[in-house]
């Protein structure tokens, strides 16, 4: 029995940029919107971004551990490797006599040449936005974007979007390094053509007008705007009212949505059950509307213990092939920072301060963000800046000021059998159905990997040498987070989960969100366009298409 039921015009599951765009929308066109979301409030501001904190700020390699503890590891595959330095008195038992069993949350059905082994998901209020990297570019109009919608269409969501997540493409131009970067790759880089040259990389960031050296990163809070000023209810949730529209959002943290009951017919969700995590207390929530907007692994997990199998479930899964590197400035370039007079006077000031440092880059100079987009050409989307990855560690004795991370991101062909499948008898942390990843490259797929691969080995080149430890590589399959299409978006409920305004097929007032919605191939970050998304789909809650 539940211990109290909680009703709603619409429940949202999940507390990320993309269901605050549907709490936002919704909330403010008067309804009453109850949001969960597994994981713990970590900040004043619901969603803030944590990397807004004065200590990253000033070193951003520092944030790097907070990623790593923001993350938890999907599908591990069982490692039967004995501990061979082991106490001899130590427990221990004979693994042929048990060779179902496993251990630490491994995954017995997971194929270890199949896996995405670094996906990850994060539990906490405002979710991945509270460690991400806030890049938010448009997607390429033909390789990316999909023909669902028209180009009108795209353009006024993104805008939204855009304001949404208050994406700037200036934040960075006064920044040294950042100029000396542009200005090199644009030199090498002269057959691109606008808009597909070098350039600014679009970002959910504004410069802070009271002290320049730092900035403000946007996060789930930004995105709920005046609605992150909430109020602390007695039963721990958090409560806003907006009085220009009548509407309501209460935030209920460390509360799991464990099924989706639907009608006897399966036409609509009669109410979804919810446990409060902090008491092990059942709660049923009864709604108009039914939002699950968890992210491509959680989303599509919560419609399989619902029952809610589409076709199309879990398929059509696509990830970005990463290469990566660091590289140490020429000793050109440096010396170029002296003899340029843009920057002569910054340069004095520092040298002021800093008599004895002999690196021509103020000790607050904003890092690099630059941006070469995907091409027809070029099918990958190039990110050169400086950020903290849980990958790719700084040596304590290399000035970090040096220091350029290059990421290029790739995109391969959606299949049907690239996909996730959720267990039946193995279950996560949370309780919930285990998933298992079954992906793997085409042969074109690879050989256009390796072509990005000596693209981004032609950037480097240009600006300086690798860092020890940081040499060109692949990283971790799944490593970049932005699994896309598990849920996709279609016209037909054999090859998609949700109709073009992301309504679940057959279920009357289910509604997804998240980048599991995007429907096609992708290498550009895809959270600007899962944001326009959800507006799209908020917007058919609040206007119902006609019976």
């Amino acid at each position: 029995m539940p211990s109290k039921t909680l009703r709603a015009d619409t429940f949202v599951v999940g507390s990320g940029p993309v269901g605050c765009a549907f709490a936002r929308t919704l909330v403010q066109a008067g309804q009453h919107v109850v949001m969960i979301d597994a994981g713990p409030l970590m900040s004043p501001r619901p969603g803030a971004h944590l990397k807004n904190s004065y200590q990253y700020q000033r070193n951003v390699d520092l944030f790097t551990s907070v990623i790593q503890g923001h993350l938890h590891l999907l599908s591990v595959p069982p490692n039967d490797r004995p501990e061979v330095t082991l106490d001899p008195s130590a427990y221990r038992f004979d693994r042929s006599r048990f060779k179902g069993f496993v251990t630490d949350g491994q995954n017995p059905e997971q194929d270890p040449q199949r896996n995405l082994d670094a996906e990850a998901v994060t539990y906490g209020v405002g979710g991945m936005a509270t460690h991400w990297t806030c890049a938010t570019p448009r997607h390429h109009p033909v390789l990316e974007r999909s023909d669902l919608l028209t180009a009108v269409e795209w353009n006024e969501l993104y805008q939204e979007a855009e304001k949404l997540l208050n994406t700037r493409t200036d934040a960075y131009d006064m920044s040294v390094r950042h100029r000396v970067v542009h200005e090199a790759l644009s030199e090498e880089f002269t057959e691109l053509r606008d808009p597909y040259q070098v350039r600014n990389l679009p970002l959910a960031v504004e410069r802070r007008t009271d002290d320049p050296s730092m900035v403000h990163w946007s996060g789930a809070d930004t995105v709920l705007g005046p609605l992150a000023i909430m109020n602390l209810e007695e039963d721990c949730s958090l409560l806003v009212r907006d009085e220009a529209s009548g509407g309501s959002l209460t935030l209920y943290p460390e509360h799991l949505c464990r099924r989706l009951a639907l009608t006897p017919d399966g036409e609509r969700v009669e109410y979804a059950e919810v446990v409060d995590l902090t008491r092990s207390a059942p709660i049923r929530v009864e709604a108009g509307n039914f939002v699950v907007a968890g992210g491509a692994v959680l989303t599509p997990q919560l419609l399989s213990a619902s029952r809610v199998d589409r076709p199309a479930l879990g398929r059509y899964l696509h990830e970005q092939p990463v290469s990566f590197c660091q590289i140490v400035f020429h000793q050109a370039l440096v010396d170029s920072i002296t003899a340029d007079e843009r920057f002569t006077d910054r340069v004095n000031e520092h040298h002021k301060r800093n008599p004895e440092d002999p690196v021509p880059i103020p000790e607050d100079d904003p890092e690099p963000n630059v941006w070469i987009p995907v091409g027809e050409q070029r099918p990958w989307h190039c990110q050169i800046h400086r950020d903290a990855f849980h990958y790719g560690g700084v040596p304590p004795n290399v000035d970090s000021r040096l220091i350029v991370d290059l990421r290029w991101f790739g995109m391969i062909e959606p299949r049907a059998e690239n996909r996730m499948t959720f267990s039946g008898c193995c279950h996560d942390t949370f309780g919930m159905p285990q998933v298992t990843f079954d992906f793997t490259l085409t042969p074109e797929d690879r050989a256009t990997q390796h072509r990005m691969m000596r693209d981004m080995l032609r950037a480097a080149s240009v600006l300086g040498g690798f860092l020890p430890g940081s040499e060109p590589r692949f990283v971790a399959p799944g490593l970049p987070l932005h699994i896309t299409g598990t849920t996709r978006m279609g016209t037909d409920s054999q090859t998609s989960v949700v109709d073009t305004d992301s309504r679940v097929w057959g279920v009357d007032n289910l509604y997804l969100g998240g980048n599991n919605v995007i429907p096609g191939s992708n290498a550009s970050n895809p959270t600007l366009t899962s944001v326009a998304l959800a507006v799209k789909s908020a917007r058919r809650i609040l206007s119902p298409a006609p019976a």
